[in-house]
């Protein structure tokens, strides 16, 4: 089953002010998600969210599973990400 991988315009937006580097990573390891979604993802408890680990980043993300959509809703650092939810 393959999902389609959406970005927050937030999102988007700190990934374009990133370095060549962490963007390639973050490309990367969203493009596993569009097979394997839930072998990489890990339940956040804070909210109805799930995290994904990339390096020292971490990415909350909502699955719609009924129309097969991941959607990046917060990229951040990991030591200001879960403040800002």
């Amino acid at each position: 089953m393959s999902y389609t991988v959406k970005l927050h315009p937030k999102v988007d937006k700190f990934l374009k002010k990133c370095d060549m580097e962490l963007q390639e990573r973050v490309k990367k390891r969203l493009r596993l998600l569009k097979e394997e979604s839930f072998r990489y993802l890990e339940h956040y408890e804070g909210k109805d969210y799930y995290k994904l680990r990339i390096g020292d980043y971490r990415a909350l993300i909502e699955v719609d599973t009924s129309r097969n959509i991941v959607f990046v809703r917060v990229l951040d650092h990991r030591g200001r990400i879960y403040k800002r939810v």
